[in-house]
């Protein structure tokens, strides 16, 4: 069935997830320990990121998880604050973490826009640091439909979200294509009832996305194409 909509999920899809978010973990660490470099390595190995080398592990819950998610997993480890705090600091430091596209994004999503797709984003970070993300690189503008986990829809694996977007630009799931680069993204897709495509500017090999994917491609550019042979 012919494809009318893409929804892409934002971080490690539109962005490249080791360039923009490497800062942002260490950003957080440090500051959760106080300039600690002994204790931020601590908390790093708790959400599976490597302060020293400025890496998540393939399985970090940063990768895909909520900030909600997130601040569960480290309150245990950081008592002087409450889960709400850390949602906040998390929330903070995301808003202004600067982001590395992927590809080009603006002649990309021109292109699309073009050829008549609608366009959304669905992702499991915040909304409002989605949508400063989207406007620091001039892109908000090119989507139909923007959702972050609090955004009333549910999160990813969850299929709210993308059900959302399908009910808003009136296209059936069945002619939604869901782009993104975690399981995450590929679980919602495929119980969406939509067509699957994942990328690897995240964290995951394709050989772990390719059993929830229609397709692996090397990065979002390769999408037109893609569909133009199907």
């Amino acid at each position: 069935m012919p494809i009318d909509a893409i929804l892409f999920d934002k971080d490690g899809t539109l962005f490249d997830f080791a360039d923009t978010w490497g800062a942002f973990g260490r950003n957080v660490l440090m500051r959760l320990a106080e300039g600690d470099l002994r204790r931020a390595t601590e908390l790093g190995h708790v959400i599976g990121f490597d302060l020293e080398q400025v890496t998540y592990s393939a399985d970090s819950i940063v990768v895909a998880a909520t900030a909600d998610e997130i601040a569960a997993t480290l309150a245990p480890h950081v008592p002087e604050l409450t889960q709400a705090e850390l949602v906040d600091l998390l929330n903070s430091e995301a808003a202004t973490a600067a982001q590395a596209p992927a590809i080009p994004l603006l002649p990309f999503l021109e292109g699309l826009r073009q050829a008549g797709f609608k366009l959304g984003v669905a992702t499991n970070d915040s909304e409002a640091p989605a949508l400063q993300h989207l406007e620091s690189v001039g892109i908000r503008d090119h989507f139909d439909f923007v959702a972050g986990y609090d955004s009333g829809h549910g999160h990813k694996p969850g299929p709210g979200q993308l059900l959302a977007f399908s009910a808003h630009v009136g296209v059936e799931p069945a002619r939604v294509a869901m782009v993104g680069d975690s399981l995450h993204d590929l679980q919602a897709g495929r119980a969406a009832g939509m067509t699957t495509i994942g990328v690897l500017t995240g964290v995951a090999p394709a050989e772990a996305l390719l059993p929830m994917a229609d397709v692996v491609l090397p990065d979002i550019g390769h999408i037109p194409g893609w569909l133009a042979k199907n």
